[in-house]
């Protein structure tokens, strides 16, 4: 028994590395059109349930698009009323999983195993269709492992075991009891697995070797359909107000699924019964069939509450706002992350574009923060220069945190499978961010500098300072430029007019620097004020660098 324990345990391992495996490398393949599909695809509530439904079919994972969608709330692509509709989807689409491995339990598939990892090792071998080769692996590894299971049941042979049959017989399938305690069970195991397939598989073997019967099985199932949201509210934890709401709106949808089907629970499931053809209450079962409707049900479950919920989703939406409130301080925080505090999630792909919009937030919060440097500079109190120079410090920390956050975070992203171009998008955002950093010290140094202008009682000429406002205003129109290359599509954007800026830049600080020397030699102003407005001049001409070297990271432009 030990041996058939290990043997079983390693099968679900197997299948669940299988479905792994299958979700990754059709991400991989569609990434960027998932994205788009639920992006566009959810101008309303039934193209927003049909776009769940679809990509869950793809990607084989309703953790997947649940969190991809939690992703969406917390970036802001998605409204929670859109996520709501495509929740509802995503838990038709993963019904899905459960008819193969009922189709698992009725026939030996293993010979569809082997050619299925030889065409996927010849097509990982030629690079081009290589993540269609690791489709067809996690595939076999799936079919392979729903092969081991049916012949384990089968080894196992429960039905004949007085000790397991004693067991599960003390449990009275008839009582209400039995149901709710069978329920909590399965949701138990499946928040501790954290995969609702690895518990239908187990539930399959149980039903079809006669351990526990249909009512408890479908309990279990019920149990499973509320385990699952443990994934999406993990991921949301540490999220935005809204995305922790989806979140949360799934728990909400699978519950009052549960509630109502627990109302008429017998009826209900001698219904289904009768749909595949089976008496659950004869001594004789056909137990093959059992898998069916354990299938059967998880569908009709999900599609009927979808089909009652639709038409109460703002209803649903005012009640999570009403359950899930902002976090204290949440939108005082100036330099919080908003887009990528729920951690890593299960698709690498939306990690990046999550992290491409906290580069957004980055980018618009250097331009403000060189704003307030153009500020201080016509500050001449003493009290409020040190107000804004404390503000300029504070925001240049901020711009250091940030860096540094978003760099792990990307890090991290970096050790998932994934495809070369997200690979290349990925060296690209780094490169980004640390330009951005850099601005940050360049604003800070340009605030210094401005402070020495003031302890020392320095002045400029009406020549300097016309020089310095044209310097300024120059690096600010080359932010608003960097800032809508970060925020667009960066396809629809060229270099050019980038760099005509920072040719601007440069020959108004070559200039300006003649001048300079030219002022200092016939002296004309002293040297002092002649340095800092050296200094200043000169940073600004740094500043434009860092700016050019973003434009050029963001475009995909190497140094």
């Amino acid at each position: 028994m030990f041996l058939i324990a290990l043997k079983l345990l390693g099968a679900i391992a197997l299948l669940i590395y299988g479905m792994k495996v299958m979700s990754e490398a059709l991400q991989k393949m569609a990434g960027p059109q998932l994205r788009h599909l639920l992006g566009a695809m959810t101008s309303n509530r039934f193209s927003g349930v049909a776009t769940g439904a679809l990509v869950t079919v793809a990607v084989q994972s309703s953790a997947a698009t649940t969190v991809m969608t939690v992703s969406f709330v917390n970036a802001a692509i998605l409204t929670l009323a859109q996520a709501i509709s495509v929740i509802m989807g995503a838990n038709i689409g993963t019904t899905l999983s459960a008819w193969i491995m009922s189709a698992g339990f009725s026939f030996d598939i293993i010979y569809l195993v082997w050619p299925g990892y030889l065409i996927g090792i010849i097509l990982i071998q030629t690079g081009r269709y290589r993540y269609l080769g690791d489709f067809l692996f996690g595939l076999s590894f799936l079919l392979c492992a729903l092969s081991i299971l049916r012949a384990t049941g089968i080894e196992m042979d429960l039905a004949n075991r007085p000790s397991v049959v004693g067991f599960f017989s003390s449990f009275d399938s008839g009582s209400y009891w039995t149901i709710l305690l069978f329920l909590l069970i399965g949701t138990i195991l499946t928040c501790i697995a954290q995969s609702s397939a690895a518990l239908m598989a187990i539930t399959m073997v149980l039903c079809s070797t006669g351990a526990i019967s249909i009512f408890q099985g479908i309990a279990l199932v019920m149990g499973e359909n509320i385990g699952t949201t443990l994934t999406a509210n993990l991921a949301a934890m540490s999220a935005n107000t809204q995305a922790r709401r989806a979140a949360m709106a799934h728990l909400l949808f699978n519950v009052f699924g549960v509630i109502w089907v627990l109302i008429v629970f017998f009826p209900f499931v001698r219904m289904v019964c009768r749909i595949v053809g089976i008496d659950p209450t004869a001594e004789s079962v056909d137990t093959t069939r059992l898998t069916f409707a354990l299938a059967t049900f998880h569908t009709a479950f999900n599609i009927i509450n979808t089909a009652i919920l639709i038409g109460f989703i703002p209803q649903m939406e005012k009640l999570v706002c009403m359950i899930i409130r902002p976090k204290k301080g949440e939108d005082e925080d100036e330099f919080r992350l908003q887009f990528i505090r729920a951690g890593i999630m299960k698709t690498p792909e939306i990690s990046v574009l999550q992290a491409q919009k906290e580069i957004v937030v980055f980018g618009d919060r250097t331009q403000h923060l060189f704003g307030l440097v153009k500020e201080l500079y016509g500050t001449t109190d003493s009290q409020a220069f040190a107000k804004l120079f404390e503000r300029i410090q504070k925001g240049e920390d901020g711009s250091d945190k940030m860096e540094n956050e978003i760099g792990r975070y990307l890090s991290d992203v970096g050790t998932a499978h994934l495809s070369d171009d997200t690979k290349h998008k990925l060296s690209g955002m780094l490169r980004q961010i640390g330009e951005l950093e850099s601005i940050g010290d360049s604003c800070l140094r340009l605030a210094r500098t401005l402070k020495r202008k003031l302890e020392g009682k320095i002045t400029f000429s009406q020549e300097q300072d016309n020089g310095v406002q044209e310097m300024f205003s120059y690096v600010d129109e080359a932010l608003t430029r960097m800032n809508t290359l970060l925020s667009g599509r960066k396809e629809y954007y060229d270099i050019e007019e980038s760099k005509e800026m920072e040719e601007r830049i440069n020959q108004c600080r070559n200039a300006l620097k003649k001048q300079n020397i030219a002022n200092l030699d016939n002296q004309v102003y002293g040297y002092n004020s002649g340095t800092v407005f050296s200094d200043l001049i000169g940073e600004c001409e740094q500043t434009g660098d860092y700016i050019i070297n973003v434009v050029e990271a963001r475009l995909g432009q190497t140094a």
